[in-house]
């Protein structure tokens, strides 16, 4: 091929990728958009740009959702929930590794790995009447509550970050804990001075990962909170939807606030993921 060909070929992929690009973004500008619209001019026209900019819809948007409220709780849910997670999958990730030659880690290994194979969907009814039951008869505040919400973030989550760690976990070299062995360390010393720092890549991964996905959940916190003080994000946007009417360029405005925290922590975070992801394929 000669160079005035690849020039071409390289024109005709940038400008795939140009146009690809622009039909995976077109839903934010319909979003951004349409919410500083009126509803005569939503219904007019939903890809025009709007006669004139106004922040008043965001303004009752942020009344209607109680903004402040839902944006604590989602941050106490999340980066808590991704904390543990954190926690205890490196842990067990790094014990069932250093042991697969057992049987009772390939047990538990495997059950790991089939749980993420169940659709949520199957579980979620049993799920809550269960919890319920333990509510009731132990007076454990599960339901309805964020610290109900967190246990189960933890249990639904595990599974994925497990499968990351205990993979990327095989590649670190035995030798260097087995050194820390050798100089008096303790097993929890050696995890947290010598291995689980070198489980940055990963972790940065499974961060990125259960971050955009708690934040953005709407179907559990649905199903476990119902007070107006424990609400979500996710959540509180469900009142621009009506029964028979739907308030869009409300919902337009509230939905913009909800998505705007995940899209600047991934842009804050977009090196920190592609490294992750990078040295995760190497090792």
């Amino acid at each position: 091929m000669s160079e005035k060909q690849a020039k071409v070929w390289l024109w005709i992929g940038s400008l795939l990728v140009f146009a690809v690009s622009l039909i995976h973004l077109s839903p934010l500008y319909l979003l951004a958009v349409n919410s500083f619209k009126t509803r005569e001019e939503l219904y007019e026209n939903v890809l025009s740009l709007p006669k004139s900019l106004s922040f008043q819809y965001y303004q009752v948007a942020m009344e209607r959702m109680n903004i402040l409220t839902a944006i604590m709780n989602s941050f106490i849910i999340t980066v808590v929930s991704t904390l543990l997670i954190i926690l205890f999958s490196s842990m067990t990730a790094w014990v069932l590794a250093r042991h697969e030659d057992r049987m009772w880690a390939k047990v538990i290994y495997m059950t790991f790995v089939a749980t993420m194979l169940i659709p949520f969907q199957t579980l979620m009814m049993p799920l809550i009447q269960f919890f319920s039951q333990i509510q009731q008869t132990l007076g454990f505040q599960i339901i309805d509550t964020r610290q109900g919400l967190i246990f189960m973030y933890i249990g639904f989550g595990s599974a994925m970050s497990v499968f990351l760690y205990h993979g990327f976990v095989k590649s670190i070299p035995i030798s260097l804990e087995e050194a820390g062995y050798i100089d008096g360390a303790s097993p929890w010393t050696v995890f947290w001075r010598i291995v689980f720092p070198m489980l940055r890549p990963i972790t940065n991964t499974v961060v990125i990962l259960n971050v955009i996905w708690i934040w953005n959940d709407y179907l559990l916190p649905s199903l476990v909170l119902s007070s107006e003080h424990v609400k979500t994000i996710p959540l509180s946007t469900f009142s621009f939807f009506g029964q028979f009417t739907i308030q869009w360029n409300l919902a337009m405005a509230g939905l913009v606030m909800t998505i705007l925290p995940v899209i600047i922590f991934y842009a804050v975070a977009q090196r920190n993921i592609i490294r992750g992801i990078a040295d995760g394929a190497v090792k």
